[in-house]
């Protein structure tokens, strides 16, 4: 949705589309804090911790509360956010004893829980049980994190001007009028935010409505002033001055029951040398629409739920299974590229799926019972029920499947987008921003279906979907790029286009020596954008947040993930 678009003429727009990096704060609070003090209560402080390279480092803190163990932090933690990253966070909370600085005694550690960013965000508001070291319960001590998203660049404007009785500049005809509208930046520059078009021979213009984005127009701040230009033009460039104004964002918005803002046009000048001056005429906003635009976090904090699908390629050109120089090759010491491709982008999704299960499907293998070739089978071989509990229980699941399958071809991956690209159809019909679906394709090839494919594909790009393809090991992969619209827009065979964008492909040789973090981020850096553009297209807005309950659940009902032991830091 972005209407703003780069021009350097009269009639367009300038200050183009604005990488929006997403912020979130975050504000905790405890409840049922262990009691390390003699005389009196606890006085807590929480440290927020951040993973970087392995390496556990203090972002910030919160302050201390004196005797409560039950506080509520006044403290804002803010941090940039990013869906592709599995941004680590720990959160320990101490008792501080007067003025020193936190020490490292387990007696001031009352507890500490490990998650990620993500799935804070994903429930909007976390509450989890505080541990000790070696993964002791703290007591009844839990945490209570509520993350908001800071919008900054949320939406955009759409304004109509129009002026009456300009300066007339010409000699045999009337001024032929446009409007510049610049933005003062803290620096005291100017950014030309919007040109218009030329109204010819017209004292009394009427400009086309135009839309500029919030950062573009004010960077988001409704004092800003505005530099506003009225000028005759030339055709060699040489264009009249008639007159300029200033104004705001906010005085802009006194528009409505009927009335219009209106601006005085004044040429210094003139205002100088004439007595009687009043104005060069008078510049009217006659209307003005704000449109709201929704951010990746919005869906998400609305309890709109990622649902995970991987799809593997069984095809004989992986080799077999039992030799060391296969693709799918187990080793007990290191997983195979297969694998490494799954838990990296698997473990980022799995936060944003409330029920942790996750269908694995397997293409281009014989399968039990009767061993005819299969393009879509349930890797855990359940027709009923293809998910998995979590990512492990994906990884289980395509361990014990490869004994039993006899790997053989061709690789036709169109069978499973289509069907995932049905199922997503499925949630189209609830016109909600409940669900959306992103599938993993991990092959060792190019595609055989290239054409049905190239259609498959053309129809998913209408549903609520995000298609990723890895592709392992060293084939010549140049002709899946096709699938991947970034050099140009993917057609059906019949030529139809793409609505949306939806495929990125990656060969996993490129991310063969960096981290598993670094995959992900590059496969996964696109979806955030394709779940709004989803939305945006069909008019859905995010779905209002659901209250939680502020109880946490006790210890019994805890959810079974694993819970890393925490301990202060050294």
């Amino acid at each position: 949705m972005n209407d703003v678009q780069d021009a350097t003429s009269p009639g367009a727009a300038l200050g183009g589309p604005v990488a929006c990096v997403s912020k979130v704060e975050l504000r905790v609070a405890c409840k049922a804090l262990l009691d390390r003090d003699t005389l009196n209560k606890s006085d807590p402080c929480v440290i927020l911790m951040v993973q970087n390279q392995g390496q556990w480092t203090e972002l910030d803190r919160t302050e201390v509360i004196k005797s409560n163990l039950h506080p509520v932090f006044a403290k804002v933690f803010t941090l940039d956010y990013y869906f592709e990253e599995a941004q680590k966070l720990r959160f320990e909370v101490y008792d501080i004893h007067g003025t020193h600085s936190i020490g490292t005694r387990d007696d001031d550690f009352l507890g500490g829980v490990e998650c990620t960013l993500g799935q804070i965000v994903a429930q909007k508001k976390m509450v989890k049980p505080l541990f000790l070291k070696y993964a002791k319960y703290a007591g009844k001590s839990t945490i209570t994190v509520h993350a908001e998203e800071i919008s900054g660049n949320n939406g955009y404007v759409e304004l109509f001007f129009c002026a009456k009785k300009l300066d007339d500049k010409d000699l045999f005809s009337k001024s032929d009028p446009f409007l510049e509208i610049y933005r003062i930046n803290d620096d005291g520059t100017e950014q030309l935010v919007h040109r218009t078009e030329v109204i010819k021979n017209n004292l009394n213009p009427v400009w086309e409505p135009f839309k500029v984005s919030l950062i573009s127009l004010c960077s988001c701040d409704e004092d800003r002033k505005l530099k506003c230009l009225v000028w005759d033009y030339d055709s060699r460039g040489k264009h009249d001055f008639i007159g300029e104004f200033y104004a705001t964002f906010r005085e802009m918005q006194k528009i409505g029951g009927g009335s219009k803002v209106t601006w005085d046009c004044m040429n210094p000048k003139y205002k100088l040398k004439k007595k009687n001056y009043k104005n060069s005429g008078v510049v009217i906003l006659s209307d003005l629409k704000l449109h709201r635009v929704y951010s990746f976090l919005d869906y998400i904090m609305g309890g709109c739920q990622i649902h995970f699908t991987v799809a593997i390629d069984f095809t004989a050109s992986n080799g077999d299974p039992r030799n060391s120089c296969s693709l799918h090759y187990i080793n007990p010491y290191q997983p195979n590229e297969y694998l490494k491709a799954l838990i990296a982008v698997g473990e980022i999704c799995q936060d944003y799926d409330s029920d942790k299960r996750f269908s694995a499907l397997g293409f281009g293998a014989r399968i039990p019972p009767n061993y005819e070739v299969s393009h879509d089978f349930a890797i855990n071989f359940n027709p009923e029920d293809d998910e998995c509990e979590e990512i492990q229980g994906v990884v289980e699941a395509y361990q014990n499947c490869l004994p039993k399958i006899q790997l053989y071809g061709p690789t036709n991956v169109s069978p499973i987008i289509s069907r995932i690209a049905k199922l997503s159809a499925g949630e189209e019909t609830i016109k909600d921003a409940s669900r959306y679906h992103i599938l993993l394709i991990l092959t060792d090839g190019v595609v055989t279906d290239m054409a049905d494919t190239r259609e498959a594909i053309v129809r998913a790009s209408y549903q609520p979907l995000s298609i990723i393809i890895v592709g392992v090991g060293n084939a010549d992969f140049t002709d899946m790029q096709i699938l991947d619209g970034d050099d140009g827009v993917l057609r059906s065979p019949k030529g139809e286009p793409v609505l949306r964008d939806i495929v990125q492909f990656v060969p996993f040789r490129d991310f063969k020596t960096a981290s598993p973090a670094a995959l992900a981020k590059c496969v996964l850096a696109e979806v955030p954008n394709q779940v709004v553009e989803y939305y945006s297209h069909k008019a859905i807005c995010p779905m209002p947040p659901v209250p939680s309950c502020d109880s946490p659940t006790s210890h019994a009902n805890t959810p079974t993930e694993s819970l890393p032991a925490v301990g202060p830091t050294a």
